[in-house]
């Protein structure tokens, strides 16, 4: 009786064994073949590229880790050795410049995305937006928030929109700069400034969209704002890195881009033509 037990017990240990032994045949390739890439990303990407990297990363089995700042940041960083695989900048005369200088990989500068700006009041505001820029000559507005136009793209915009409007030089004195575009929604969404020239695609995240009110800026207004990403030299996952350029370039995350008001210029749209969309 007893070894008939044990013979029982042995063929339950056995087949136990065995299913663990099948299980992680299963999921030790998967894990080994699992990587990540580090992306320094503009800060008006921080809303639209929650749902990219998710997307991407469920698609792939892949990881993203990103880190948003301010593209002039991020280029000094780079030329000084930061350790990013991707650079998705808010100008594309930055990956220029790299590329250039050779610290990025030839010929995987990608025009992502064109931005907008508009100019975003709280809720509480009683300031009359449809009077465009000139809105900001309002006696009662005491700080207006723009990103540091010394290395932020959305900043240099803001600026040369004012100076179109012929308001800059009246008050100048009243801006408050951020370090990048999301410093700059925190201070006019906390209070700190009355009022503040933002990314549309910062408006249009959920937690700005229902704590107040915009009103675009005319594009002719401020020069073009082309973003692009690059793939860098100094990549160890470049392959991981081609992939994601491939991803962006798909309908369907396009389509998720332009829910943020993100557009895609005529060039990259044709490029992403010869893109398939995989499995």
């Amino acid at each position: 009786m007893n070894l008939i037990l044990d013979e029982r017990h042995a063929k339950i240990v056995l087949r136990v064994l065995l299913a663990l032994a099948t299980l992680l045949y299963v999921w030790l390739p998967a894990a080994a073949g699992a990587a990540e890439i580090k992306v320094a990303a503009a800060s008006d990407l921080t809303f639209a590229f929650k749902g990219v990297a998710s997307r991407f990363e469920k698609q792939t089995g892949n990881g993203i880790k990103l880190t948003y700042g301010s593209s002039g940041n991020f280029f000094a960083q780079i030329q000084n050795g930061a350790p990013f695989d991707m650079f998705f900048s808010a100008d594309v005369g930055y990956p220029e410049k790299l590329e250039a200088a050779g610290l990025a990989e030839p010929g995987t500068i990608y025009e992502y995305a064109s931005g907008k700006i508009v100019m975003w009041v709280p809720n509480a505001s009683k300031l009359d937006l449809s009077r465009g820029l000139a809105t900001l000559l309002d006696p009662g507005i005491r700080k207006i928030a723009i990103a540091n136009p010394q290395h932020a793209p959305y900043g240099i915009a803001a600026v040369a929109a004012m100076r179109h409007a012929a308001v800059y030089d009246k008050i100048k004195s009243k801006l408050v700069l951020g370090e990048n575009i999301s410093q700059t929604a925190q201070f006019v969404q906390s209070g700190n400034a009355d009022a503040g020239i933002l990314a549309l695609s910062l408006a249009l995240a959920p937690a700005m969209k229902n704590a107040g009110r915009y009103v675009e800026i005319p594009a002719a207004d401020y020069p073009p704002i082309i973003q692009a990403a690059v793939i860098l030299k100094s990549s160890r996952n470049k392959e991981l890195a081609t992939q994601f350029l491939k991803f962006l370039k798909q309908p369907a995350t396009i389509a998720l881009m332009a829910r943020y008001g993100f557009s895609i210029p005529k060039d990259s749209a044709a490029d992403r033509g010869a893109m398939s969309a995989p499995h």
